[in-house]
């Protein structure tokens, strides 16, 4: 285990252009109230940016900001009230399918269960005639034993095939858990996670940035940031959700876990820290919530101070957000490839746009005007861009193409996420033309399956958790049932049909993820890496 400061954990650099300019505000009166979330949603962290004239970064005038958590922040005056605040979340109208009562009806026709017509009076038999009705009763009492026999059979053959089908639905094999990390405390929250061929990074509120060895769980490294980083915080607060081909990845800290302070490239294999940089300036010096993805070497940080791209090998700037008025309003919201981006601009005859730009070059994708303030919950997917948006008319998870037009998923009432209900995981992907995602129905989490070229909904897939596949898996969609006995399973995308792939083991070391990561291997162990400190750290089963 190697515990060694890095050269780029020095006194950071602050180049001129970085920060956002001083606030300054509107000239004329705000005529609008934004309606924001306090939490970080869990695809992009949507939160007011900063714009300017400046040629790079630019200030905004925030309508509103979330209180932080650290208690720091600076003054921003009372927005106007003249507009009504947003409506709350809800969800899109389901069309509910008439039952079919008719074919009930036709049903119990069918079984001939009519009330039958008196009968009409019949002459007394003839002498010798009551031998004979006798033997006719007889012949009906064995007509009915006969049918009650053959429902008896028909009975017991089905109890038969159903008892076969569940057998069925049984795995041939199981699983063992091979080893356990403990949660470094019970308070221990996931940041998110890194995996590669030969080890698993962990980044968490309580244990820091550390990698374990595959093989055994042994520790391999964890990071010692510099006595000047130490000042300015050392608890992950956000991670890029990959990593480079070169290895490396992006992670922001802070004071707690949830606001970021400063940004590292840092090298998976050996946890060196490559280069550093600041999120807060004299400028801005109120940490703020931040979110940072990858695409090819470029870096893309996303808070309320910085907007923009760096350099995953040295950290220097790439590219930078620039407001498109001088008296602007800009949330930002991102995902591997794209940054979305809302803004209010008092000073632009639109007043109100949403616009996408390629995470990789900055580059402006898109651009649509809109009629009132879009707040995008999750993003599910960067290419295509699918996206959770919300406005003062409806909520709707649109796929959007590249001129910005969007094709509405068919979700009713479930609330699709970008991972198992935390902003950790990211298991919700494309695979083909389907996106398969986790989800919130009543309460209960299941999967959802959408064509994205129709929005029409394929399937959905009740208790269960979504996994990832590591890299040098197939892309076989990976799944653990939570309800009975726990089983990885193999879901396929286009009809939802699912086969177990191997049991998981019950009572000591049983399966305890509701919250979290789950990695699938390519040699078909299972990763667990739980986001709450509560249900456990990690474990493997193999």
């Amino acid at each position: 285990m190697t515990k060694e400061s890095s050269p780029g954990q020095g006194t950071p650099r602050e180049e001129p252009g970085w920060a956002f300019q001083p606030r300054r505000r509107a000239a004329a009166p705000r005529p609008y109230e934004e309606r924001r979330q306090t939490e970080p949603s869990a695809s992009g962290h949507g939160r007011p940016t900063g714009n300017s004239s400046a040629p790079r970064w630019d200030t905004t005038v925030p309508l509103r900001f979330p209180e932080p958590r650290t208690g720091r922040h600076e003054a921003v005056p009372e927005p106007d009230r003249g507009h009504p605040p947003l409506p709350r979340r809800g969800s899109e109208t389901v069309v509910t399918e008439p039952g079919h009562p008719a074919a009930a009806t036709a049903v119990l026709d069918r079984a001939g269960l009519a009330h039958p017509e008196s009968a009409a009076p019949q002459p007394a038999p003839a002498a010798g005639a009551a031998g004979g009705e006798r033997r006719g009763g007889s012949s009906r009492v064995g007509r009915i034993a006969l049918v009650l026999v053959v429902l008896a059979a028909l009975v017991g053959a089905a109890a038969v095939l159903l008892a076969q089908e569940d057998a069925a639905t049984v795995a041939s094999s199981n699983l063992r858990q091979a080893w356990q990390i403990p949660a470094p405390a019970a308070d221990d929250t996931l940041t998110g996670s890194w995996l590669t061929g030969e080890l698993l990074v962990r980044a968490s509120s309580r244990g820091g940035l550390r990698a374990y060895d595959l093989t055994d769980g042994r520790q391999l490294w964890n990071t010692t940031p510099s006595a000047d980083a130490a000042e300015r915080g050392t608890v992950p607060c956000a991670m890029s959700p990959t990593l480079s081909a070169r290895g490396i990845g992006t992670v922001a800290f802070g004071k707690d876990g949830s606001t970021c302070t400063w940004l590292a490239g840092v090298r998976a294999a050996t946890g060196k820290i490559l280069w550093s940089m600041p999120l807060t300036s004299t400028k801005h010096p109120a940490a703020a919530t931040a979110a940072t993805y990858l695409q090819g070497d470029v870096a893309t940080v996303v808070s309320e101070n910085f907007l923009g791209g760096v350099d995953i090998r040295t950290g220097d700037r790439v590219w930078g957000y620039k407001a498109r008025g001088h008296y602007c309003n800009a949330y930002d919201w991102g995902t591997d490839g794209t940054v979305l981006v809302g803004d209010f601009c008092l000073d632009r005859k639109t007043r109100f746009t949403l616009t996408a730009y390629d995470g990789r070059t900055g580059r402006k994708i898109w651009q649509k005007p809109e009629s009132a303030h879009s707040e995008v919950t999750h993003i599910l997917s960067g290419s295509p861009l699918v996206a959770a948006v919300h406005t003062a008319r409806q909520d709707a998870v649109r796929v959007f193409d590249t001129s910005g037009t969007g094709r509405k998923l068919a979700v009713g009432d479930d609330e699709l996420t970008s991972g198992n209900d935390t902003a950790a995981d990211h298991s919700a992907r494309i695979y083909g033309h389907v996106l398969v995602t986790p989800a919130s129905a009543a309460g209960r989490t299941v999967i959802d399956g959408f064509d994205i070229t129709t929005g029409a909904r394929l399937w959905t897939h009740d208790s269960a958790v979504l996994a990832v596949p590591a890299p040098g898996a197939d892309d076989t969609v990976y799944a653990v049932t939570t309800s009975g006995s726990p089983q990885l399973i193999a879901i396929d995308p286009r009809t939802g049909h699912s086969r177990p792939v191997a049991g998981l083991p019950a009572g000591t070391g049983t399966w305890h993820l509701t919250s979290g990561t789950v990695y699938v291997r390519p040699d078909g162990g299972v990763l667990e890496l739980n986001a709450l400190g509560t249900n456990g750290g990690v474990r493997l089963y193999q």
